[in-house]
């Protein structure tokens, strides 16, 4: 006979089985979180070493900053089409090429000789990330069954401490050891990423109906593309601004920079967090994400003293950083058969306000001054709430 020492008990195998659960609960979604940081960390690293960068492929910087918006447009052609291309393809397969893709265009980047490769690199880039958040939840409510709102949660933290962290860790390492090596960091983190997916997914088979058909069938959805021009509206009046916030905090206090920054970032901390939490009242957090940021980017163009600035920019930190959680959410729970299209549009509305709300802000500032950039965005915020509370709820 065995003895009680030898033999594990019913307490030992209970505990054994929850601490198998919970590896196979957490570790997909951890590795498809990394996944995102990396790539966003990735998206917006010509920021951070943009003089530099300059300098030594011999362009000026307004050129140079051509390497974020090309990755933006090439994300914003691209998102629908790719699940149309690849319909068969094992999603997991795909989110690892995509991982794949993005280590190289890094490498080029970093090894380029001149800005057309560079420019090359950063176009392959702005693929990679386009299909990444358009598969990413799905493949992720396949792993881990019921958990929509903790893995939207998840992806959208991996996008806040991408640039809360990893926008100014690289410039300053950028700073200590030189521009390219900092993509090649890069480079080697999106390998390590690859292999962390590879191991900890398991196997994502693709719909059924993914494809064409299912895209045409996603945009002839009216409430589901009521809702992407909400996302364009709302992404829209985030970046008429947001590219400028540095600016806005410097009219008040040049010393409060700094902090305030970090102190946006925070919030944008609590606001992914929030989103999630309160995900049972899907039409209530995606309405008031927006209408919220349009109150904080109006506090913020406004405010009289650095309390109230404080004030605007937290409020302006949470509520942007709902908005993501809240209308991957939303779009997947109106189209639940067509999640996969609903979320590629979602992430071309994204990609296409970037692009566009970025560019018309910098022509407001130059044209008008700063506040009514503020105020602009403010009005296509709020209007967006609107538009998301006279919608019909999904089903939760």
């Amino acid at each position: 006979m065995p003895t009680a020492r030898s033999s594990p008990s019913r307490s030992d195998v209970l505990q054994a089985t929850a601490r198998t659960g919970a590896r196979t609960t957490w570790s997909p979604i951890v590795a498809l979180a990394t996944g995102i940081a990396v790539l966003v960390s990735s998206e917006f690293l010509p920021a951070s070493v943009l003089p530099a960068m300059a300098a030594d492929l011999g362009i000026s910087e307004g050129t140079a900053g051509l390497a974020v918006a090309a990755t933006a447009i090439a994300g914003a052609v691209t998102a629908p089409s790719i699940a149309a291309l690849l319909p068969r393809a094992d999603r997991r397969t795909v989110l690892v090429g995509l991982l794949v893709a993005a280590t190289v265009s890094n490498l080029a980047v970093a090894v380029a000789p001149g800005f057309a490769v560079l420019l090359l690199g950063r176009l392959v880039l702005g693929v990679a990330i386009a299909g990444y958040w358009s598969f990413a939840l799905g493949a992720g409510t396949h792993a881990v069954p019921g958990r929509d709102s903790v893995i939207s949660t998840s992806l959208a933290l991996g996008v806040t401490l991408a640039t809360v962290a990893g926008v100014p860790l690289a410039s300053l390492v950028g700073d200590a050891v030189g521009w390219r090596t900092v993509f090649g960091i890069a480079a080697g983190l999106g390998a390590a990423t690859a292999i962390g997916l590879a191991a900890m997914l398991p196997p994502v088979p693709p719909h059924p109906a993914a494809g064409l058909t299912m895209l045409r069938q996603a945009i002839g959805s009216r409430r589901l593309m009521a809702g992407v021009l909400g996302v364009v509206l709302v992404a829209f009046g985030n970046f008429s601004a947001y590219p400028f916030i540095r600016l806005a905090i410097e009219e008040i206090d040049r010393r409060a920079t700094v902090w305030l920054l970090l102190a946006w970032g925070v919030g944008g901390l609590v606001g992914n967090l929030a989103a999630g939490w309160f995900a049972g009242r899907l039409r209530v957090v995606v309405s008031a994400a927006p209408l919220l940021l349009g109150a904080g980017l109006l506090i913020t163009t406004t405010a009289p003293s650095l309390p109230v600035l404080a004030v605007g920019v937290v409020l302006w930190g949470v509520a942007f950083n709902m908005v993501p959680v809240a209308t991957q959410l939303w779009v997947t729970r109106v189209e639940p058969e067509r999640a996969e299209s609903a979320l590629s549009l979602q992430v071309t509305a994204f990609q296409v306000a970037i692009t566009l709300g970025s560019a018309s802000g910098g022509a407001l500032l130059d044209g008008h001054g700063l506040r009514t950039a503020f105020v602009v965005g403010a009005a296509f915020a709020l209007t967006s709430g609107a538009l998301f509370s006279a919608l019909r709820a999904p089903r939760g």
